[in-house]
């Protein structure tokens, strides 16, 4: 299996595991989130499958992941609604998890994009390898939340959500 093989499964797998997610969320802005990374993922393995089958990709800056503009309007519209939320036991345990995948994925494909002799595939893994520390990134905020969710809202200055 080649790099651009295993990383098609990667992303199909990503993307099953945030749409089954999605379904176990109740608040519908963090649902949002998790299918919003579902999408980023299907749109990373069309781009590894192109890749794959010899074609000569371009890694599109306007397609890229609108993941830190989406969670920041997300955040800015609870602040807002100033709500009480309450989180079920078990739900910091689902955002911690694909926290950790989202940090492999972007070790591996950058790992990958340095073995590459293609200049041109090396640097959309590492375009790639970006797009999964924002989802890193935004997998952070959202335990952060998890853990003081009023809290979070009233300091929330998102400066993370920037990098």
């Amino acid at each position: 299996m080649n790099v651009f093989e295993y990383a098609m499964q990667m992303e199909l797998d990503g993307k099953a595991y945030y749409e089954e997610a999605a379904t176990k969320v109740d608040e519908p802005e963090l649902k949002k989130i998790l299918l919003e990374i579902a999408g980023d993922e299907q749109k990373h393995y069309i781009l590894f499958k192109s890749m794959k089958d010899g074609n000569d990709v371009e890694y599109v800056e306007s397609e890229a992941s609108t993941i830190f503009e989406s969670v920041k309007n997300i955040f800015v519209k609870l602040k807002e609604e100033n709500k009480d939320f309450s989180f079920p036991n078990d739900a910091k345990s689902l955002w911690e998890q694909a926290r950790d995948v989202e940090k492999k994925a972007e070790e591996f494909y950058r790992a990958e994009a340095e073995k590459l002799d293609n200049a041109k595939n090396a640097a959309i893994l590492h375009k790639i390898a970006d797009e999964e520390h924002r989802h890193w990134v935004t997998m952070e905020n959202v335990i952060n939340f998890i853990d003081k969710p009023n809290q979070w809202l009233e300091d929330g200055e998102w400066r993370d959500l920037d990098s």
